[in-house]
């Protein structure tokens, strides 16, 4: 029975510096010295760098010049302020450094590196056996260095059809990057809380050419419908008027900037295609819960102000201490309003949104349903009662992923916290 002998490292070496540098394994083999059987084994056992790659015809005949791998040749010289990368000489004295028993700091001084450096290459680049190889490793190295690189979205279908279901029921992409991040009972459901992604790389997805990890289509489901992103630092050159009004936004008490006290409110009209029709829309700002006023009869002052006045009765007194709107003529019955709801008013700066910032951001989530240049005449109250209860329902980051329907009801069983 033969025996079988044991290979040097040194062999062991060269025969992998021989595939690395573009030979085939029966002719690496054969100049080592070696049965290929064990090649393709050292080869497996490496574990870095999978096994079967397509050198075609360029592994020559044994003793003839290694074919140059394209692309893998030394890194590019650092530029200026940029660490010097390993080159193949250093990782060939850490090989020789380890196989001496040379510590981490020992071979650090060798090629004039941190110690660090030298432990996160071995960790990086140790196969599953534990050995280290020069040539392996930085064979290793060079394969994950080229780019492009495929994308998360693209090597996971299922993270992407979350992406795609969520924003179908109007999810932003922000929401769905902190959902999964939270590992929330949502990314549990759909079995994908192992995997996270952040907004942009969504944002990309959608609007980089060439992405395609995502529907074409998808970014209709977005609130505002762009095919392309806006370009940021524009300025905007309107005026900001002031008028002498009785019920300012400076007049609010601090409780309403802080959110502290639940029961004031934020409003604004949406209005549909060539000002025709509107819906409103009121958030209270504590807890982000939106009511919606139907409109049937036309957005002036009288009707604004009964919607308003028949949806808000049903709320207890301490849940419409305030309301703060935009200077419109629709509100110009707005004592009719104090009146008849028991609570205060208050008006924001001519051409200043940001002041009513909650409901702001809701009519952005709004113009999911309620598109641009759309007639919305035709929604009637049990749409309306739809639409805000599907939002109402949506976990908002604000609330740490609760829901206003549910901060809501926290408020209505105990008064006590309002």
């Amino acid at each position: 029975m033969e025996v079988s002998r044991r290979v040097s490292d040194e062999v062991r070496e060269a025969f992998f510096e021989l595939v690395c540098s573009g030979w085939s394994f029966v002719a690496s083999a054969d100049a080592v010295g070696v049965s290929r059987t064990a090649g393709r084994r050292w080869w497996r056992r490496s574990g870095l760098v999978s096994p079967v790659i397509q050198f075609g015809r360029r592994g020559g005949l044994p003793g003839s010049a290694p074919a140059p791998v394209p692309g893998a040749g030394e890194p590019a010289a650092p530029g200026p302020g940029r660490r010097r990368p390993l080159t193949s000489e250093d990782r060939a004295v850490i090989a020789a450094g380890l196989q001496t028993g040379c510590c981490f700091a020992q071979i650090g001084r060798l090629i004039g590196r941190h110690r660090s450096v030298v432990k996160c290459e071995v960790d990086r680049n140790r196969g599953p056996d534990g050995s280290y190889w020069g040539a392996v490793a930085h064979r290793a190295a060079h394969e994950r260095r080229r780019r492009p690189k495929p994308t998360k979205l693209s090597r996971n279908r299922d993270l992407c059809a979350f992406i795609e279901d969520r924003m179908d029921e109007g999810w932003s992409p922000k929401l769905i990057a902190l959902v999964l991040r939270e590992d929330s009972t949502y990314a549990r459901e759909d079995q994908v809380s192992h995997e996270t992604v952040s907004h942009e790389t969504i944002y990309r997805a959608l609007y980089v050419q060439g992405r395609g990890e995502l529907r074409k289509d998808l970014y209709r489901q977005l609130s505002l419908k762009r095919r392309q992103r806006k370009p940021r630092g524009h300025r905007d050159g309107r005026g900001r008027s002031l008028y002498a009004e009785a019920f300012t936004i400076r007049d609010r008490p601090p409780e309403v900037a802080d959110r502290a006290v639940p029961g004031h409110w934020e409003g604004d009209l949406i209005v549909g295609a060539g000002c025709g029709s509107a819906v409103g829309t009121m958030v209270e700002r504590s807890t982000r819960f939106t009511i919606l006023l139907h409109l049937p009869d036309g957005h002036d002052a009288s009707s604004v102000a009964q919607a308003m006045i028949r949806q808000m009765s049903t709320l207890p007194e301490h849940l419409r201490r305030s309301i703060t709107w935009d200077r419109g003529s629709e509100l110009a019955d707005y004592d009719r309003i104090q009146v008849e709801l028991g609570t205060t008013l208050y008006f924001c700066d001519p051409h200043s949104p940001w002041q009513r910032g909650t409901n702001e951001n809701t009519n952005r989530l709004l113009r999911f349903w309620f598109e641009k240049g759309t007639d919305l005449s035709g929604n009637t109250q049990a749409d309306l009662n739809r639409i805000a209860a599907t939002l109402n329902r949506r976990p908002r980051p604000t609330l740490n992923l609760q829901t206003p329907a549910q901060r809501l009801a926290q408020l209505l069983t105990n008064p006590a916290a309002a």
